[in-house]
Parts: C-alpha cells; sequence; structure tokens
C-alpha cells in the first residue's frame, strides 16, 4: 500500500466523534509513528470509583480510534503506588491497623482485607478486573517496581541537577514562592519509612542527605543505590511522558485549570527532553440524585461494578461515548434507567438501520454504537428485550431469569442474543431489588383477594373471563385485547376507573400497575382467566 493510498483510507472514515477527531489530531501533530503511546493512571489510595474510570474510557476511545486508523497503539496504565498513604477511606476495614502505615508508600500497606499482597494491590486487582469486563484492555505499570527497580534514577538526577529550571516554573503559579533549600524530590525516611515529616534535604550531586522528624533519623541516600527517592507528582507526571514517549494523555478539569499540574507539566516535560503529548480535557462524572465528585478518600463511592450491576456492560461504555469527553453527566439508578435503556435500544435500531434517521443522525448513532462494544459487532442487530417489560415478566415469574426466558424463547437467535438476554435480566432484578420505586413493584396473586363487586363489575368480570378463555384475536396482540376489553366495559356502561383499579386489586392487590391489556397477555390470558373466575 502507497503512503498516498493509506492516507486516502485513513481520511475515509468520517471524523464525527470526538475520539475519531482527537486521533486524527495525534496523527496530523506528530506525523506517521510506528506505535502511538497513549496513557491514563491512577493512585489507588481507596476504592477506584466510577469517576476515575471517566479517564480510562476516555483513552481507551481514543485508542480504539487510532486503531481504527490502522494505527499500532501502546495504552499504558501507571498504579501511582509509590505514593504515599495520606488518608484512610471510610469503607476500609481495620482502620486502626491501616493508621500504622500512615505516610509510608501505599505498596507497603497491608491488605485490610487479607485477600492480595498489600492494600495498594487489592485496588489494582479489582479495578483491572472491572475493565476486563467492559472490553478494556491496557498495559499496567507498577510505579513502586519501576521506582524500586532504579528505572528512574537517571531521570532523578536530572531532576535535581536542575532543580532551578523547574523551581522557576512552579514558582509561576505559586502565590507563595518555593524557598531556596527545595529540592524536587521526595524521601522515604530508612528508618520509618514515611515521608511526611522529611527536613533538611541536601544534594550533593550523588547523595541526598535528610533529617526525619516523625523519628529522628538523620539519613542519606545515594542515588546510585537507593530505591527510597521519589519525584513530586507535578515533576512525576513530565517525567513520565518523557520516560514512556507518551503521544496523548488526558486530565481532568483540576488539573486541566490555569496553573494546575497540566500547566506546569507541559514545561516541566521539557527539562527531560521531551514534549507534553496531546492533551484533552474531561468532565466529572456522577450518580444522580448524589451529587458531586466522587473521592476514594470518602469511602462513599460508586464503581464499575456498581454500574454493572444495572446496565449492560456494552451500555457502560455507551453512555459515555454519547457525551463529548468535556460535558459533565450524571448515571441514573432510578426510574431513568428506563429511559437510558430505551435510548440506548433506539440507538442500536439506528445503527442497523431498523429505526430510520438522518444521516448525521444515523453515521453518529453507528459510530458511537461501534466505540461501545466488548467484542466484534454483532453482523446482526441483537434482541432487544424492552427494560420495562422485561421487569413485569421477571416479577410475574417470581425472579425466575430461566421461567422468564421462556416468554422470549422464540426471539433469542444466537450467543450473542443469550448473553444480552442473561445480562440484562440480572440488571433488571438488580434494579428492582435496589432502585425500583414500590409503586413499580409486584407479585402475582396466587388467589384472589376479597373485593367488594357491583353488578355491572361483576358482570364485566363474567364476560371478561369468558373472553380470556377462548382464544381468538384479541390473543395476538396488547392492542386487540385493549380494544376488546373496552368493548365489554362500554356494554356493561363502565369507565376505566369503575373496573381497572379492581383488576389491579385481583392481580397485584394494588389500586395500579403496568398497562392492563399487556399486562394480562404477558400472565397469561388462561391463568388471568383462573383468578378471575374465583369472583364469580
Amino acid at each position: 500500500m502507497t503512503d498516498n493510498t493509506q492516507k486516502k483510507n485513513e481520511n475515509q472514515r468520517p471524523l464525527i466523534h470526538w475520539a475519531d477527531i482527537t486521533a486524527d489530531r495525534i496523527c496530523r501533530q506528530l506525523g506517521d509513528k510506528e506505535t502511538y503511546t497513549v496513557a491514563s493512571g491512577i493512585t489507588p489510595s481507596g476504592t477506584v470509583h466510577f469517576g476515575n474510570f471517566r479517564e480510562v474510557i476516555t483513552v481507551d476511545f481514543v485508542a480504539r480510534a487510532l486503531r481504527a486508523r490502522g494505527k499500532k497503539v501502546r495504552f499504558i496504565f501507571s498504579w501511582d503506588d509509590y505514593d504515599t498513604f495520606r488518608k484512610i477511606p471510610k469503607n476500609m476495614p481495620k482502620q486502626d491497623e491501616l493508621e500504622k502505615y500512615m505516610f509510608q508508600p501505599i505498596v507497603d500497606t497491608p491488605d485490610p482485607f487479607e485477600q492480595t499482597e498489600s492494600y495498594a494491590a487489592h485496588q489494582e486487582e479489582k479495578f483491572e478486573a472491572q475493565l476486563s469486563k467492559v472490553g478494556i484492555e491496557l498495559e499496567p505499570l507498577y510505579q513502586a517496581k519501576k521506582y524500586r527497580a532504579g528505572e528512574y534514577r537517571e531521570s532523578i538526577k536530572k531532576a535535581l541537577d536542575k532543580k532551578e529550571e523547574i523551581k522557576n516554573i512552579l514558582n509561576e503559579y505559586r502565590k507563595t514562592p518555593l524557598d531556596d533549600s527545595w529540592l524536587p524530590v521526595s524521601v522515604y525516611c530508612s528508618q520509618c519509612n514515611t515521608d511526611n515529616k522529611i527536613t533538611n534535604k541536601t544534594w550533593d550531586g550523588e547523595s541526598l542527605g535528610y533529617e526525619c522528624e516523625n523519628c529522628n533519623h538523620k539519613g542519606s541516600e545515594k542515588l546510585e543505590e537507593t530505591s527510597r527517592l521519589k519525584l513530586p507528582w507535578r515533576v512525576d507526571w513530565p517525567m513520565r511522558w518523557a520516560f514512556e514517549k507518551v503521544d496523548f494523555e488526558p486530565g481532568g478539569k483540576d488539573h486541566s485549570s490555569q496553573g494546575g499540574s497540566f500547566t506546569t507539566a507541559k514545561e516541566i516535560v521539557k527539562v527531560f527532553d521531551w514534549q507534553a503529548p496531546i492533551y484533552l480535557q474531561y468532565d466529572f462524572v456522577s450518580i444522580k440524585g448524589r451529587g458531586g465528585k466522587m473521592s476514594s478518600s470518602s469511602g462513599d463511592v460508586v464503581t464499575v461494578n456498581d454500574v454493572l450491576n444495572v446496565y449492560e456492560p456494552e451500555m457502560v461504555r455507551w453512555i459515555f461515548a454519547s457525551y463529548k469527553s468535556n460535558v459533565d453527566f450524571a448515571v441514573s439508578f432510578d426510574l431513568d434507567a428506563i429511559k437510558t435503556y430505551e435510548d440506548f435500544d433506539r440507538q442500536e435500531r439506528l445503527a442497523y438501520g431498523v429505526e430510520k434517521g438522518n444521516d448525521k443522525k444515523v453515521n453518529m448513532a453507528k459510530r458511537v454504537y461501534e466505540l461501545s462494544q466488548i467484542e466484534e459487532m454483532p453482523k446482526e442487530m441483537p434482541f432487544q428485550p424492552s427494560f420495562r417489560h422485561l421487569t413485569n415478566v421477571l416479577q410475574i415469574n417470581d425472579g425466575d431469569i430461566s421461567k422468564a426466558r421462556a416468554y422470549y424463547e422464540s426471539e433469542i437467535k444466537n450467543p450473542r442474543d443469550e448473553r444480552r438476554f442473561k445480562q440484562r435480566a440480572g440488571c433488571a432484578l438488580h434494579w428492582l431489588a435496589n432502585f425500583a420505586p414500590e409503586d413499580f413493584k409486584f407479585s402475582i396473586n396466587k388467589e384472589a383477594p376479597k373485593v367488594d363487586l357491583g353488578s355491572e363489575q361483576k358482570a364485566f368480570i363474567t364476560d371478561m373471563v369468558a373472553l380470556l378463555e377462548n382464544e381468538g384475536e384479541h390473543q395476538k396482540e396488547d392492542k386487540a385485547l385493549h380494544e376488546a376489553l373496552y368493548e365489554i366495559m362500554h356494554k356493561h356502561e363502565l369507565k376505566p376507573m369503575d373496573i381497572f383499579p379492581t383488576c389491579y386489586q385481583v392481580l397485584i392487590s394494588k389500586e395500579k400497575g403496568p398497562k392492563l391489556a399487556g399486562f394480562m397477555r404477558t400472565i397469561g390470558t388462561k391463568s388471568v382467566a383462573n383468578l378471575f373466575s374465583q369472583l364469580i
């Protein structure tokens, strides 16, 4: 393939989604490269929450957009587990035990759950497993291992030797300038392994001297031999851009503000003989009704797993792909979850041409849908059990997924449909148990409750039972049964309010419920007839 042909093929993909526009910007600004390195990272200071996930999936979308252009991509994910353990999240067990490790490296803090080798490893393994569920593949980099292996020694020396240059960059955005003794490095005391009360740091070109007020130790660490030195965040971030040759990394709006860490990092990176990567700001994501930005240290967080309990994996990806990266949004667990499913199903139909729309709308639906896939995009549109209707079918069958599946037997045609049904049914059950309003929940009565019936109501029920017992056109679709019920109602000069509340009382002991005709058909007209026949 010639260069011109390759460029032509790349340009054939319409730039309608922000991920494709960003990929195009990366290629145009950096030129053709054998491999593009995209990056993300998190400090495992506590439970990694859904807000953190936005950065990771932002990078994943851009990585996919680059690959769609035929580019080779290295997606690195840095676990900043050599950071200091500064605050104990409220949701962690063994608070007293964790207190003993304050201001030591997170990687040296024991796992309070006693499941993994460290506190850091516990958070890392949990989050990596969640990323796998939503189809994100990346190369994890564990910073404690890299620091302790001496991989950054040359970079640390460069930072220390050019401390004045770094200090001048930082001072441009500080109200109080850094003092003359400031050094761009922290050290974990060799006696107590903490870094919070280190004073009198000195650098002679080979060794770092220091005093620890925490344990009164006076120490010296020779750079070529030690693994106790670490660059502070504002220097560490650009250092790693240079070390890993990062081409793209996004940042939250807190990092993106004037004078924030990205402002200084794009200048400090020059100290390490590299340039700032292509940057994209992303906004925060929240859970509707919980408000505010999530924080790992608070302990009151929502994880990717929590969201996967309500939405199937492709939908989690779709939610993020549907918004521009710099737009904040909230994920709903309340009744709006039903609308989210309906919106997803509508876009799926648009993507497959089952539902019509203008070209712009259809093209965007297709691209968002492509980015939402965990596996290869199905050739045929997957089976779509309405989430609202599925909650009714499950409740009619007392939450038994296998019994509910029988209702959809003719529609489930392949393994992808099977996975869709099982995942969506599991989500529906979790939503019903944890988030559905009480008036949305019901169980079908085994026996008809006692209800006071007037002569007209009793006559209506008699005719309705006869209708339901006899197979006919009314049993083939909701509309037909709805019209048949209204004919009987008009025959006995009744209004909906005269009979519908009674019907719901008999069926589910409530004043109202799902649309009656469809509800009866879902339950089974013969079963409904048997229940109502107990009243006549």
